[in-house]
This record gives structure tokens, sequence and C-alpha cells, in this order.
């Protein structure tokens, strides 16, 4: 079968070449009258389409009967493509025309404009362009006006470029000529490099400086020194003229430097706030932020600095960071005064409701603490489940159902967006499928974008209900939310690895949302979020399969290669989940260093100090999503508690005899408004059952 050779990544020429030829031995399928069949129209869609893309006529004879096919279109604009630079307006606007507003359109369109840009065709541009194709189009459209005798004004043709912090390199002689022409006026240059200085990179700044008089340019240069190199433009600082612009250029160079070394900007800022005349304004934002990239730090007297900056200079992240590290050194009276500091909004968090909690019961306030447990304790997240195991309660978890409507979903099934977007998927091309899904869900309103999460869960295609129902009344949705994916592999997995399976389902939810595909910018790959070098290690230790980095965007090897990495982790800290989950995320080396610093706290104290933040609710979010696939696992969860023992302590995987806690749903999620489709489920404790749906089979050859 062909479809053995795909994965989810894009089509080298290698690989469209190797199917061609595969190719070239199906037969075509002769037209008839009775339903085709959907894997043969596969096999034939995924031959023609390697053909079209290498140019030629062969592709006609393999795309024979495949018109109705949903994905054919994407044939005909390969072959397009490929001709791009033989192709005539009138025959690129025929085809547009007969597919309007779909991606394959879209891709031609873009390709064909560059096409004109190269022949300097401009009223064949003209013609085709439309608003919203991005910077570069946009600009080469501009370009076309001023070569055919038109005149750009800024307002209209200039302003929300200008607003970009970095344009492409077609817009540059767009603003040449705004500039000669005086549109690009001194007090304009100096708004977008006071903008990019603050969000943008400083070659932008550079760029703009050249338009200004010398004296002005060696100041803005000064702001794109202190973007590019904040310690070197700190040290020459200290012998800048003190003027607006020189103070605007050191202000920014220390507020970055406190970023990446906070002691040195706190050197830095006492030598120069005797240099310079800063405003009252930079001086609170200064102060802010050394005082806050002192405190992520724990360095002494953060805890002084935090408290006794002005009022003006408080900001979310100094109050929260006030609490955090009075946390760390334990002393509860500062903790209260600290929440007591935040405004009333801030206080409403659940993260600052449940220290409030904390504090009032380490402080005596036993009655006060369980009144805010209780409430905290209605949730279904990290601190809900940890207040409801401070006061022996059991979780709620109040789970809804989809009431799926035959004729609703059918309908849906008839959208061509989504018949592309289901194809795609079922040949395993996830990013094109993603594209399509995007496209078509853009059109749809509240409950059809429920019905179609729902009819995507049933083909297996898991992210896109989780990503549905990330919130508002879906996320009561936790079968579909939590999927039970590949159930028997987790726990053989999980079993071979000497871990928790609903651990094991946390790390894969909180790393990919079951997209097999996932891959980030640091290179880890896979529903674990793997990187290639690890994968071999793992591989190596534990004689499993693996070839190469390819191989992690199959479940099949990532995940017995992710749950062996987790049981290596969790070894390290005595088998504790909460504390691999954070070296998972950050790395064993950071993680030493805070226990080093702060193992001896409680762990939910201990969370709560860790400094990155996207560790800190990295380690919330697999915590929590541990107890719900517990429940979905048992019908009851193992205690938050349990799955974080104090530092030191032995942890010992939970099995199916385990003692685990009862949920409740004491008022379950009101009903929706009629003619909605998410509604609650009466009166359960278990885990959500199979959907009233419909129930639309998915259609051959999906997972």
């Amino acid at each position: 079968m062909l479809l053995c050779l795909l994965r989810p990544r894009s089509w080298s020429r290698r690989a469209a070449v190797a199917l061609a030829i595969v190719a070239l031995a199906l037969p075509v399928l002769p037209a008839r009258a009775e339903p085709p069949d959907l894997n043969a129209q596969r096999t034939q869609f995924l031959a023609a389409w390697a053909a079209a893309k290498l140019g030629g006529s062969q592709w006609h004879a393999l795309a024979k009967g495949l018109e109705d096919y949903p994905l054919y279109p994407y044939i005909e604009a390969a072959a397009l493509e490929h001709d791009i630079r033989s192709l005539k307006t009138p025959e690129v606007k025929a085809w547009l025309a007969l597919y309007p507003d779909t991606i394959p359109a879209e891709r031609l369109r873009r390709a064909y404009l560059n096409e004109l840009v190269r022949r300097g065709d401009w009223d064949g541009f003209k013609a085709l362009y439309r608003p919203g194709l991005g910077d570069a189009l946009a600009c080469d459209a501009l370009r076309g006006r001023l070569a055919t005798g038109g005149k750009l004004d800024f307002n209209r043709d200039l302003a929300s470029l200008w607003q970009q912090t970095s344009l492409p390199p077609e817009c540059t002689p767009v603003l040449d000529h705004a500039h000669a022409k005086g549109l690009l006026t001194r007090t304009r240059i100096w708004q977008r490099i006071e903008h990019v200085a603050e969000h943008g990179p400083a070659r932008t700044i550079d760029r703009l400086a050249r338009w200004l008089p010398k004296s002005q340019a060696a100041e803005a240069r000064r702001l794109a020194l202190a973007r590019r190199s904040p310690s070197r433009a700190l040290r020459e600082a200290r012998h800048w003229r003190d003027t607006p612009r020189a103070r605007a250029a050191a202000a920014l160079a220390l507020r970055r430097e406190a970023r990446r070394d906070s002691k040195r900007a706190d050197g830095e800022w006492q030598r120069l706030r005797k240099h310079f005349n800063f405003s009252a304004s930079q001086r609170h934002a200064i102060e802010a932020d050394i005082a806050l990239y002192r405190s992520t730090n724990f360095t002494d007297h953060a805890l002084e600095r935090l408290t006794q900056l002005p009022a003006a200079a408080q900001n979310g992240a100094t109050r929260e960071w006030r609490v955090r590290v009075a946390l760390a050194e334990g002393d509860w009276h500062q903790v209260k005064a600290a929440l007591d500091a935040m405004p009333k909004e801030q206080q409403q968090d659940e993260t600052w409701r449940y220290w409030r909690a904390r504090t009032l019961q380490q402080l005596g306030h036993k009655q006060q603490a369980h009144a805010l447990f209780a409430a905290l304790a209605d949730e279904a997240d990290y601190y809900g489940f940890l207040a409801a195991d401070w006061i022996d309660a059991p979780y709620t978890l109040c789970p809804s159902t989809i009431d799926g409507d035959a004729g609703a979903e059918q309908a849906l099934l008839a959208r061509p967006g989504l018949q592309r977007a289901f194809e795609f998927y079922a040949l395993h091309l996830l990013t094109p499928a993603r594209r399509e899904w995007n496209r078509a869900e853009a059109n749809l309103d509240d409950a059809q974008r429920t019905l179609a999460a729902n009819l995507a869960y049933q083909r297996g295609w898991w992210d896109r209900a989780i990503l549905e129902f990330a919130s508002g009344s879906g996320k009561h949705l936790y079968q579909w939310r939590f999927p039970l994916a590949r159930k028997s592999q987790v726990l053989k997995a999980s079993k071979a690895a000497g871990i928790d399976p609903a651990w094991a389902y946390a790390i894969i939810r909180a790393e990919s949302a079951w997209m097999p595909d996932a891959h980030s910018g640091a290179d880890a790959r896979g529903l674990m979020q793997l990187l290639p070098s690890t994968a071999r290690h793992v591989a190596r230790r534990n004689h499993l399969p693996y070839s190469g980095g390819a191989d992690l965007y199959d479940p099949d090897v990532n995940i017995p290669l992710g749950t062996r990495y987790l049981g290596a982790m969790a070894s390290r800290y005595d088998g504790a989940p909460w504390l691999a989950s954070a070296a998972y995320n950050a790395g064993p080396n950071p993680v030493a260093d805070w226990l080093e610093a702060r193992g001896a706290l409680a762990p939910d104290v201990f969370v709560a100090t860790i400094p990155y933040k996207e560790t800190r609710e990295y380690v919330r979010r697999v915590m929590a999503f541990s107890v719900v696939y517990d429940w979905r696992l048992h019908g009851r969860a193992l205690p938050l508690g349990a799955r974080m023992p104090p530092v030191g302590q032995p942890y010992v995987a939970p099995d199916a005899d385990s003692p685990r806690k009862p949920v409740r749903c004491p008022a379950p999620p009101k009903a929706p408004a009629d003619g909605a489709v998410i509604v609650p489920v009466p009166a359960t404790v278990a885990a959500p059952a199979a959907a009233r749906s419909s129930a639309v089979p998915a259609p051959a050859g999906s997972h």
C-alpha cells in the first residue's frame, strides 16, 4: 500500500518520485455508476498528486475518475504550480473561479502573483490580487501601483504596514519611495523606532536610522544596541550625554539586562541613576524589573525589595512574586501581607485564593481556611483538587455529553471543506488536514463546531476535540478533552516502564494534545515530545526499536520510548511524578538546583516557587490531568496529594487496588439553551460514557 510511505511531514522530491514510479503500475479506475472504493480512490489520489507535482501529463491518466473526489483540486493545482512560468492569466483566473476560497486556489494565487511580479506584469497582478495575502504581496501591490503611475497615501497604503516591527524585502522599495516623497516624516520614523525598540528586532531600527540626521541616527542606533546587546549598551551609556533619547536607550538596556543578569543590571542601575535624570515612569519600570528578576533567583533581600517598591512601580508580576518569595522563606505572615497588598481583582484568581486558604490554615485560622478550600474544591483543576485533599472532600467532576443530530452531522459532512479535512486526516497528512479544518471551522456556528469536533473525535482525530472544548461549556466534556486513546498500548507501555498510566496519559495530553506530528522549536517530536538524541539513548538502553527522528511521529515508537524515559526520570526522584514532570519539561539540571535551594519545602509550595513560568504551569497541568485520567480509567481518582509526596519520600505507582477518592457532582452544569448540543450527564459520579450521538461511522482507513 502507498499509505505506508506517508509521514506527517512535508513531501520531499525523492518521496514524490518514488510514489509516482509506483503509481505507474496502478490500474486506472474506470468510470462506474456504483459508489467508488474509497481506499482505492485515496491510493489513486496520492499517485496522481505526486505525478502532478513532477510535471508532465502522466497525472491526467492517474487522476481519471477522481473529478468528484474531495481532494481533486489539489492535483490540478499542483500541476499548475509546477508549470507556473508558462501559465497565462486567463487560464489561472478560470481555474480560481472553479475553486474559489479554497486552500489550493489560495496557494496558486500566491504563486502566480509572485510569478507576475517576476515578469513585471502589473496589470495581470492587479487583476488577481486581493488584500489579506500577507505583507510581501501587499507591498508588491504598492510597487505595481507605482510602476503604473499611481501614488501612495500614507494612511490608506502604509499605516498598517508601518505598525509591523519587521517587514519583508518586498517592502523596501515602497518605503524608499515613500520616504523620497516625504510621506515618512521624522515624527513617523521615531514613532516606529520607539515601537520597535519595545517589541521588535534591532535590525529594523538600524534601517530606519538611515533616514535620520546624523545626530539623531546615532540616538536611534543606541536603542538598537540596547535591544541587541544590553550589556554593551550599559557600558557605553556611562559616557552618553544625558538627553531624553539617551535616557530611553539606557532604561531599555537596564530592563533587558535585568532579564538576563539581574545582579549586573542592579549594579549598573546604581551607577546610571546618578548619571541620567530618569523620569518617574522610567525609574519605576527599571526598579520593578530588577526587583522582579532578582526575586525569581531568590537572592538575598529579594522580599524586602519587592515589599519596598513604590505603589506606582508595582504590577501583577511583582505582586505575585512577593507571595512566591515569602512562600519560599516560609514566612506565612509575609505571605498574608503580600496577598493583602494585591488588588481585589488579582486576589480573586484561584491561585491566590488557594494560597490565602493555605496561609490561614498555617496561621491557625482553620475555619476560615476550610471555607475557602470548600469553595475551591468545586473546581476540577489543580487547585480545586488540592483544596479537596486538604478538607478530605471528594473531587468535583461534572461531565457533560454531546447530543448528536444525524441530520446536522450529515449536513456537516457534505461541506467540501470538512470533506477535504477528513480525507487528508484519513491519509495521515495531518498538516493539510488541519489547514482545511481551520478554514472550514471558521464558517461554522457554535453548535456546528461542537458536532464537527465530535465527528473528528469519532474518527480518532483527538486534538480537534481537545482544542475545540478547551473552554466555555466544552470544558465539562471530559471524554472528548481527555481521550483514552490507544488505551491498551498506553497501559502496556506504562506497565513496562513501571509508571502510572494516568500520568503517562497526562504527559501526552500536556505535551502534544494528541497530535502525533507535533514538532517543537527545540526539535522535540511526536506525542510525548522526545528529542531524537533522547530517543536514541532510551532505545539503546531498553532495546527498543528506533531508526531515527522520523520514527518519533509514529505513536507505536513514541509511546514506548516516552514512557520508558518517564520511568527513568521518575527514578531520579524516588518515583515522584510531580518532580519528574518538572524535569521532563525543564531538564534535570535546573530541578537539581531548585531542590538544593528549596527541597525542604512542601510540594505545593515548591511548585509555586519554580522560577520558570512554563514549568510551573506545566507541573500543575500534568498533575491535574493525572487526576482526570485516573478517574476516566477507574471511575475514582488517586488523591493529588498522593501523587506529590515530599522530596525524598519514596513513591510507588498506584495499581488497580490502590485507594482512590470518590467523585461528586453536587451542582451539574446548567443545561444550555434550546438548540445546543452539549448537555450535562445526569447524576453521575463515574467516568463519562460514550456520547449520545448518531456516531457516524469513521471512513475506511482512518485511525
